[in-house]
C-alpha cells in the first residue's frame, strides 16, 4: 500500500512517499480503507522525538492518529463492524508504528465509531483526536446546565470544538482569542474576550463571581485560570502539567468509539461543526505539516489520500 512514512525523527523533511505491507487484522480490530485523515499538531510533534520518552516508536512509522474511511475487513469477533460500513476513529496505540496516512490502517474496534452521516470525510476525519479532548476534558469536570465556563485558545482545533460542546451541555461560554476570532467565536455562541494583558479583569466584567470551569486547550494561563475561577471552581489542562499541583486535571486524551457516538450525536442534531481549512492529496503531506506548525489556520487541515468509492 501507498504510505507516507519516516525512518528518522526530524522535521517534515524526513517523510517520504513509500510502498509498505498492508496491515494484518488481529481480532477485536477492523482494517480501515482511509478515505481521510487529519493533520495534528502531536504528528509532527512525536516525528521530532518529542515523545520519545514516554511512547515506543518502530521505524519506519506511519503518522497520522486521525481518520475517516470505509471498513475493509474485520478479525475475528469482531461484530459490531462488517467490510462496507463507514466509519471514523481517533487510531493512536499503544506504540507509534502504522498510523493513518496510508491507504490502509488498523483499528481495535473499541475506538471506531460510525461515521456522522451529514459530515463529509475531511470533515470526519478532522473531529476525532479534537473533538475527544474537548469532550473528555469537559465531562470528567462535570459540565452542566448553568455553569459558566472560559475556554482558553477558544478559536483553535480543539477549543472551537470544546466551545460547542459546552454549550450543547447547556453552558454559558466565555473564550480567549485575538480579535480577529471574535466573530467567529460569537458564532459559535461564545462571549469572546482578547487574551494578554488584562484578560483577568475582562474576564471578571463577564463574570463578576468567577467562572465554574476552566477548559486551557494552550498551556501557559494557570495564574489567569487560578484568578477567575468561582470557590469550589473546577478546571484542567491538555497542555499544561502544573494544574494538578493547583488543584486542576491534567489530560491526555483517550481513544474511545463510545465516545465518539456522542459526537456523532452532537453533530447530527446540528449542535456540533468541523471546519476545514485545506486539503492536501497524501504525497503533499509534508507541506500539510508545514501548514499546521505555522498555527494559524482557522480550521483543520486534512489529508485526501482517496476518492474512489
Amino acid at each position: 500500500m501507498r504510505a507516507m512514512t519516516y525512518d528518522t525523527y526530524g522535521g517534515p523533511d524526513v517523510l517520504a512517499l513509500t510502498e509498505q505491507p498492508r496491515p494484518k487484522v488481529g481480532p477485536a480490530e477492523v482494517l480501515i480503507r482511509v478515505r481521510s485523515a487529519a493533520v495534528n499538531p502531536v504528528d509532527w510533534k512525536v516525528m521530532s522525538g518529542g515523545l520519545d520518552a514516554v511512547m515506543d516508536v518502530r521505524f519506519p512509522v506511519v503518522p497520522g492518529w486521525d481518520v475517516a474511511g470505509v471498513v475493509e475487513a474485520v478479525g475475528f469477533d469482531t461484530p459490531e463492524f462488517a467490510p462496507g460500513d463507514e466509519v471514523y476513529a481517533y487510531a493512536r496505540k499503544d506504540y507509534v508504528h502504522g498510523g493513518t496516512f496510508a491507504e490502509y490502517v488498523s483499528v481495535p474496534a473499541r475506538s471506531v465509531a460510525r461515521k456522522p452521516a451529514s459530515l463529509s470525510w475531511d470533515e470526519a476525519a478532522g473531529l476525532p483526536l479534537a473533538g475527544l479532548t474537548a469532550w473528555q476534558l469537559l465531562t470528567r469536570l462535570g459540565v452542566r446546565e448553568g455553569d459558566t465556563v472560559l475556554v482558553h485558545a477558544a478559536a483553535g482545533g480543539v477549543g472551537s470544538l470544546g466551545v460547542q460542546i459546552a454549550k450543547a451541555l447547556g453552558a454559558r461560554v466565555i473564550g480567549t482569542a485575538s480579535e480577529r476570532n471574535h466573530d467567529r467565536l460569537r458564532a459559535l455562541g461564545a462571549e469572546p474576550v482578547t487574551y494578554g494583558d488584562g484578560v483577568v479583569d475582562r474576564v471578571r466584567t463577564l463574570a463578576p463571581s468567577g467562572v465554574d470551569v476552566v477548559a486551557d486547550f494552550v498551556g501557559g494561563v494557570s495564574d489567569v485560570t487560578t484568578a477567575v475561577l468561582a470557590e469550589g471552581g473546577r478546571h484542567a489542562s491538555i497542555a499544561d502539567a502544573t494544574v494538578a499541583e493547583k488543584g486542576g486535571t491534567w489530560m491526555w486524551v483517550r481513544p474511545s468509539g463510545a465516545d465518539l457516538d456522542e459526537l456523532t450525536r452532537l453533530v447530527d442534531d446540528g449542535r456540533l461543526s468541523v471546519p476545514v481549512a485545506a486539503t492536501f492529496p497524501l504525497e503533499e503531506l509534508a507541506d500539510a505539516f508545514r501548514l499546521n506548525m505555522e498555527g494559524h489556520t482557522a480550521g483543520k487541515i486534512a489529508v485526501r489520500v482517496s476518492d474512489d468509492d
